[in-house]
């Protein structure tokens, strides 16, 4: 079991795994040519189709994308900052042109409205180009300025310096240019066709739908009737029913839809081309095809409608047999990709998990759709003649310098008012508030905003809710890494290790500071940096040494008991990176000043065994390494990150970041080469990621608020190509985090008082989470994170519209996270660590982590059972090819106990408390499910049935009694329900 533990990849990093960066999940562009019924080519078109299908690789593990987090794609409460930071609030409005005398306009409030309370400033710019927003962190001790805040935005030069603009009636137009960025609510066409039906003109004659289209449209949404109708009307008539007089709609997480029924809007004899109806459905981004028939009838292709504006359909398909729905998505080329991922297949039994995919699946696709270039080039003219046309009307102000603008170009953004004015001042605040109330409320009655549906609606459970981990975490974290499913933490009073529920131990004092760290359980490494300028040092452990230090309690080593593990010529080093996927050699490349020093270890793949290296093994690990050659740079490296060439022989690269660049350097030739340089005048680098997109190299860099994909490509000779490629994109985050985590599909920004959720394939934001006091701790393997507050699934009226069901692709085998009290007023709050685990993240079953190095509590088995007693873990989600395993395994040693002593009915309540303290919800575990309870129930009935057919001999019953604690040598583990084999 050890050696099985030892081999798993669990010390591969998050962002790190080859394979999981697919866009293959995500469809692939194929040219569809529809035909008449003669076999004539009518038309021809280009569009990314997703059919849930795995690509190539069709022999995927099972659990592998059979799950999809379905997510709203930038949600308008997250994205909406003027009318939701802004309106009501006293905040300032400042207007300005830039170098090249395009003007601009800038927001700015401090506000508290988040789910911790906590104020920041919220700044919004509008420019021809497009709206940028940035949040930046509030310090009572220090002011913050225009200047500042248009130089976080990338503006320091101006043609004329921006002046505050004091009129109330901005508001409305600054609401105006917000509304530009797209409509809170949708319309949706909605197309029945028959089986057969191959063009356009036969799909829009059918003039009724067949029972199971009923019943899908009645699955969509409500039937309403349109005369009289208040709501939102999605271009149909509501005075004369000229368009039909029923339609199908609803309301679904806040969003307004009007489906266009086909079979619903009027139809005409006369005119075979229906054109009342096309010119409805035609005129609508995203249309739902409902086709009639089998798999094997004709399938219906983009190409058979005539639309010049329709950019995504979703093809649905009813199966009688199954119950079922068959879903596929076609998105012309130009559509950015935009998620949920269908499932494989993309099959779905559950009528209301289907309903909610598609739905969030088709208003992403809106979305997407209005960034091409058809409504893009049109959006930014519309902002650029609005902006203009607003600064035009501020012109005779900005010369007559009126009460309406003044000349306070970089005040404070809260200035206080002198006593002379500040009545006026508060007369005009009180105005502006009054005016942004009014204008927020018409906003909402109106229906052009989100509804909150905060009281209203259930909140399902997502995957980056946090777990208490460690309450009341005293001491100030330095740097940690994740030990099984321990935590080994360097902190200011010495390296400790951390376990759910269990004292933490001290494995090194105070003398040694460790800086950086990295546990390799596989190769049973313990990887330090410690940072005392000159004297700076990388040690290496044997991490069964440490871990035997610690069983035996002998005396904590200090940095004098750790002169045999520093690793030679690594003095003066000031950053080190190793590579995370260890093939056949560990690689570690330390920076020391502008020099780069390449180290290796190089393994057997048979030796990686925990039990092997310590009978084998010396206690220091030094002697393994050896030193490779060293590369010379023109900086000290701020960042660097080990990318692995697609063969690994001589094409292995370093990517290091300083001055304004990231370059590559190939750790064969140490030959450097321009990655991309920053065009900005400050540069605050974050982290480089090494990401692999179907088995290929590309970095995820960041800087900045800027998060920049590039696609490195397979060495040419000995030159990567690392050219513009379609293939990058970047995206820019709301603040300046301090560390970036990639766990697919989900990249993580970390700031100092809050989490920023996007998507790895489109930068597309997902969810925010303030948290105060935030510090990222670990994030190897789960993430650790110190703060004051967990991380919940929604904030800011941001609950999902769900059924009260659970969807099988979220994940539920976690406790909802513990929320502090509150603290008194003057109390510092405490600090504790909150994990999130990887496997709710990235959404499959993951390799087993390594048993806690701290003791665990164990029941061994009877010395006659012959059967190795396992260690209580806690519990993962398993996937359904290990749950059989396991099973079968514990099958067949139930079956070789049927003649082995079985103890007593003590035993198994003994048993049933294990069970219990197991899936405590205080430390973190997995509630125990309904197959616990029946495995629980079976085994003591059994035992009751043993012991009354054996009690009559006393000496084995006391043996009984006397072994009875430690006499189970099975572990609990949860099972789904269809597969509980009967054990008896």
């Amino acid at each position: 079991l050890m050696k099985c533990f030892c081999s798993s990849s669990v010390s591969e990093d998050l962002g790190c795994r080859r394979g999981e960066f697919s866009r293959k999940h995500y469809g692939s562009v194929e040219l569809l040519i529809s035909s008449d019924a003669d076999g004539a080519i009518q038309r021809a078109g280009r569009f990314r189709v997703e059919n849930g299908s795995s690509g190539e690789n069709t022999d995927y593990a099972p659990g592998t994308w059979h799950r999809t987090d379905v997510h709203l794609e930038n949600p308008e409460y997250h994205t909406r900052w003027y009318l939701k930071y802004f309106l009501g609030k006293v905040h300032q409005n400042y207007v300005g042109t830039d170098a090249e005398k395009n003007p601009f306009f800038l927001s700015v409030v401090l506000s508290e409205q988040n789910n911790q309370r906590i104020p920041q400033y919220h700044s919004i710019l509008w420019r021809k180009t497009g709206t940028q927003k940035i949040c930046l962190p509030y310090s009572p001790t220090k002011t913050l300025s225009v200047k500042s805040i248009l130089s976080a935005m990338s503006l320091d030069k101006f043609e004329k310096s921006p002046r505050e603009i004091f009129h109330p009636e901005i508001q409305k137009d600054l609401l105006v240019l917000e509304e530009q960025e797209g409509s809170v609510n949708f319309k949706f066409g909605v197309l029945y066709a028959k089986d057969g039906q191959l063009t356009d003109d036969e799909m829009f004659s059918n003039e009724t739908g067949s029972e199971s289209f009923q019943r899908f449209l009645h699955l969509l949404g409500d039937t309403i009737t349109l005369k009289g109708w208040s709501g939102y009307r999605g271009g149909l008539d509501t005075k004369n029913d000229t368009t039909g007089t029923c339609s199908i709609y609803t309301v679904f997480q806040g969003h307004e839809i009007m489906f266009h029924v086909s079979t619903m809007l009027p139809y005409s004899r006369e005119n075979k081309q229906q054109v009342e109806r096309k010119r409805h459905i035609g005129n609508d981004i995203v249309t739902i095809i409902f086709q009639e028939g089998e798999e094997s009838s004709p399938a219906f292709k983009p190409s058979m409608i005539r639309s010049h504006f329709t950019h995504i359909f979703a093809l649905v398909r009813y199966n009688k047999q199954n119950d079922s729905y068959r879903l596929k998505i076609f998105s012309e080329e130009s559509v950015p990709l935009f998620g949920p991922p269908l499932p494989s297949p993309p099959v779905f039994t559950n009528h209301q998990e289907f309903r909610d995919f598609v739905l969030v699946k088709l208003i992403n696709g809106e979305k997407a759709t209005l960034e091409t270039p058809t409504f893009s080039q049109k959006r930014q003219r519309t902002l650029d003649m609005l902006i203009r046309s607003l600064y035009q009307d501020m012109m005779p102000d900005l010369h007559k310098g009126n009460n309406m603008l003044n000349r306070r170009s970089f005040s404070d953004v809260l200035p206080e008012s002198p006593k002379s004015t500040r009545k006026k001042e508060e007369a005009r605040q009180a105005e502006f508030v009054r005016l942004g109330q009014a204008l927020k409320l018409k906003t909402t009655v109106k229906g052009d905003t989100t509804a909150n549906l905060a009281t209203t609606s259930f909140c399902k459970k997502e995957p980056w809710e946090s777990q208490s981990f460690c309450s009341n975490f005293p001491h100030e974290v330095v740097c940690a890494d994740s030990w099984g499913q321990s935590l080994l933490v360097s902190t200011d009073a010495g390296i400790l290790l951390i376990d759910d529920g269990q004292p933490s131990v001290q494995v090194f004092d105070k003398t040694l500071q460790i800086k950086q760290m990295n546990v390799l359980e596989a190769l049973d490494l313990l990887i330090a940096r410690t940072d005392k300028g000159k004297d700076s040092r990388i040690l290496v452990f044997r991490l069964s040494a440490v871990q035997k230090d610690i069983e035996t309690k002998k005396i904590i080593r200090s940095k004098y008991d750790c002169r045999e593990n520093k690793l030679e010529r690594t003095k003066g080093c000031h950053l080190y990176a190793i590579n995370t996927h260890h093939g056949s050699e560990l690689r570690i490349v330390a920076a020391i000043r502008n020099k780069l020093l390449l180290v290796t270890k190089k393994y057997n793949s048979d030796d990686t065994s925990v039990s092997t290296s310590l009978l084998s093994s010396p206690e220091s690990p030094v002697e393994e390494f050896q030193y490779i050659r060293e590369i010379c740079l023109s900086d000290p490296p701020v960042v660097m990150t080990l990318v692995d060439g697609p063969t690994g022989d001589s094409d292995n690269m370093i990517c290091v970041a300083y001055r304004h660049q990231f370059d590559l350097i190939n750790e064969s030739t140490g030959e450097s080469y321009r990655l991309h340089h920053v065009e900005t005048n400050r540069v605050n680098f974050v982290a480089a990621i090494d990401v692999y997109e179907d088995g290929e190299a590309g970095l995820l860099l960041c800087y900045n608020y800027v998060c920049q994909y590039r696609k490195v490509y397979p060495f040419s000779g000995h030159s990567p190509l690392v050219q513009p490629s379609a293939y990058d994109f970047h995206f820019s985050w709301n603040q300046v985090p301090y560390a970036v985590v990639c766990a697919f599909p989900y990249v993580l920004a970390f700031t100092t008082d809050s989490i920023e959720i996007r998507l790895v394939v489109n930068g597309n934001l997902v969810h925010t989470a303030v948290v105060p006091e935030l510090q990222l701790v670990a994030s190897r393997s789960d993430i650790y994170f110190k703060a004051t507050a967990a991380v919940s699934g929604s904030s800011d009226g941001s609950s999902k519209e769900m059924s009260s069901k659970s969807s099988p692709q979220t994940p539920t085998a976690y406790e909802k996270p513990e929320l502090p009290l509150p603290s008194l007023e003057g109390e510092v709050p405490c600090k504790n660590l909150y994990k999130i685990p990887l496997s709710n993240l990235v959404g499959r079953s993951i390799e087993r982590p390594l048993k806690s190095p701290l003791a665990p509590k164990v029941i061994t088995a009877t010395p006659s059972s012959g059967i190795t007693s396992l260690p209580v873990m806690h519990s993962l989600p398993l996937s359904r090819m290990e749950i059989k395993e396991i099973a079968s395994r514990t099958r067949k040693e139930l079956l070789g106990l049927l003649d082995e002593p079985i103890p007593k009915t003590e035993s198994a309540q003994k048993l049933k408390k294990v069970s219990r303290r197991q899936s405590d919800p205080k430390q973190g575990a997995v509630r125990s499910t309904s197959s616990d309870r029946i495995i629980s129930s079976s085994f003591e009935g059994y035992s009751e049935r043993r012991h009354l057919s054996t009690s009559s001999d006393p000496d084995t019953s006391a043996n009984r009694e006397e072994n009875s604690p430690s006499s189970y040598p099975f572990q609990l583990i949860s099972l789904y329900d269809e597969d509980i084999i009967d054990l008896k």
